[in-house]
């Protein structure tokens, strides 16, 4: 609900020509930011940040994952911000295309260079099982081959491994980035490759 206040009012900033319109935008973006303050722990920089650093036509970001098999083990890295698993990834960059970005993700989190091979799913976050989030914000999973194992951390990794199922299913999972949903489907994809899924 707060990041489709959000949305509107950032849009109705950019496109809306009335004046009094303006206002109304205006104080729909200052509702939300109190709204937000009741409802997160968010202190006022982060939900200024939120409400007024974008510009023009509200869109969703990009998260982006890596999707890495070794010997039918899948790469996973521990992250230092919450200290819980996730396949390694981050936000879309501008200038970098999805597969660029899964490949420079990989390198950064894990160590590894790899060659993406297949965009495997596109999720709408808010539409599956994740915890909620303020930014909406599309998933891509892209397959890549490893060219390398020699896995090491990198600046926001404590951990790096590969891991089967059954171990994934033992691990504390960075929900926001990585489920287990998305790690079943994973293995399913590597034992039998299929179209990419998109819902």
């Amino acid at each position: 609900m707060l990041n489709e206040l959000q949305g509107i009012g950032q849009s109705g900033k950019k496109y809306g020509h009335d004046i009094f319109d303006q206002e109304r935008y205006d104080q729909l973006l200052v509702v939300t930011g109190e709204l937000m303050a009741l409802l997160t722990d968010w202190d006022q920089a982060q939900i200024a940040h939120y409400l007024y650093t974008d510009d023009g036509y509200a869109t969703p970001k990009v998260d982006i994952r890596g999707v890495v098999f070794v010997a039918d083990k899948l790469l996973l890295v521990r992250e230092k911000s919450d200290n819980k698993w996730a396949l390694p990834g981050g936000w879309g960059d501008v200038g970098f295309s999805p597969f660029e970005i899964a490949a420079k993700e990989i390198y950064e989190e894990a160590g590894i260079m790899v060659k993406p091979v297949q965009l495997m799913a596109v999720k709408d976050k808010a539409k599956h099982d994740y915890p909620a989030s303020l930014t909406y914000v599309y998933k891509f999973f892209i397959y890549c081959e490893a060219l390398d194992t020699a896995i090491k951390t990198g600046i926001e990794t404590a951990e790096v491994g590969f891991f089967s199922l059954s171990e994934c299913e033992k691990l504390p999972l960075s929900l926001a980035r990585t489920t287990l949903t998305d790690l079943k489907e994973a293995f399913s994809y590597h034992t039998h490759p299929a179209n990419t899924h998109c819902d």
